[in-house]
């Protein structure tokens, strides 16, 4: 049910329900996936994708039979993404998909219920309509009680468009999503679609920020948008990555390799470097680093993880895509955090090198 008209039950504390927003709101941007403070030094492409609340989500637990939240939304203009940037609330628990009601773009506030059936242990995760920019302005437990799930391992989450999600068909199973609810960690995602080169700004805001474990997933924007060559790419990985350890000196960082990309594996740049050789000179300094003695630095090579029939445009992957990346680089992440879950070493391309 999604209405426009308020109705009752037991109030949850938002604040603390909420998660994956990592610094705080402005009027204009509820829920920045970049420091609203430091704008200006990112491009122009990381900060457009940084105002939708990507990963922004509600963690519940208790014996309700449904949950209400009441929200605005600020468009329905989803872009280039289309509907998999989120239209509808779902609730999830786990990996079940418990309910899905649509969201809707009113004057007023709005009001959506998710019923909750089945079992009443673990976790309630509550996904919103991420592209269509909403704010959340109270929740409420029905028919039972409901208060804020404890925080898993805070997880920074820094990669592209494959990471914010796309093409799955909804953000409540975009790989990190799917891996955060598997193993219980705090996702915030922090994966810029279109952008995400590693640039400088964006390691010293994953730098300033509180972390259990941190995990870098990029690299294909780097064949095309702003071509790179393979040292470029080197040399800007490594700067990242001591950005990184500055602030992060001992937090358990996954650096996964780009996926594959057909129309990139081996075709050449502007500056000569095809995705087989950018994903090449991501390995090296990941496995130049561990064999220094970065023993907190795991290296994922994505080249295997899927094929080109599970990228649905030849670029992302769809739903069979994001689960096989949530197996791999999030069973990575919960095995350098020691988060328990199934999977969690599952010998999916993860390891010393």
């Amino acid at each position: 049910m999604s209405s426009t008209s308020g109705t009752s039950g037991t109030d949850v504390d938002l604040a603390k329900a909420l998660r994956g927003a990592a610094w705080p709101g402005t009027d204009e941007v509820p829920y920045p996936r970049a420091d609203p403070a430091d704008a200006a030094r990112l491009p122009a492409d990381t900060w457009g994708t940084a105002l939708l609340p990507v990963g922004v989500r509600l963690e519940l637990v208790g014996d309700a039979e449904a949950v209400e939240v009441d929200y605005t939304c600020a468009t329905d203009d989803l872009g280039y993404r289309g509907a998999g940037a989120g239209t509808t609330f779902t609730a999830w628990r786990g990996d079940d998909l418990l309910d899905e009601q649509p969201a809707v773009l009113a004057d007023g506030v709005s009001t959506v219920r998710l019923a909750l059936p089945g079992s009443t242990a673990g976790t309630v995760t509550v996904h919103v309509p991420e592209g269509m920019r909403p704010r959340l302005h109270a929740v409420r437990a029905v028919d039972g009680s409901l208060e804020a799930a404890p925080a898993g391992p805070r997880w920074l989450c820094y990669g592209d468009s494959i990471a914010e999600g796309w093409v799955a068909s909804g953000p409540g199973r975009a790989w990190p999503a799917v891996a955060a609810r598997r193993w219980g960690l705090d996702v915030v995602n922090l994966g810029y679609a279109g952008s995400a080169r590693g640039e400088i700004a964006s390691a010293e805001q994953l730098a300033a920020l509180p972390a259990d474990v941190v995990s870098v997933t990029h690299g294909t924007n780097c064949w095309t948008r702003i071509p790179h060559s393979v040292d470029q790419m080197r040399a800007n990985l490594a700067a990242f990555l001591d950005i990184l350890r500055q602030g992060h000196p001992e937090t358990p960082i996954v650096v996964g390799s780009p996926v594959v990309r057909p129309d990139a594996e081996e075709t050449p740049n502007r500056l000569g470097a095809t995705l087989v050789d950018l994903r090449a000179a991501i390995e090296e300094v990941v496995e130049a680093r561990q064999a220094a003695g970065d023993a907190r630095l795991t290296l994922v090579r994505g080249g295997p993880l899927l094929t080109a029939d599970q990228l649905p445009d030849g670029i992302h992957p769809g739903d069979e895509g994001h689960a096989a990346l949530a197996a791999a680089f999030g069973g990575a992440v919960a095995t350098a955090v020691g988060a328990a879950g199934p999977g969690a070493d599952d010998g999916s391309g993860a390891g010393a090198g």
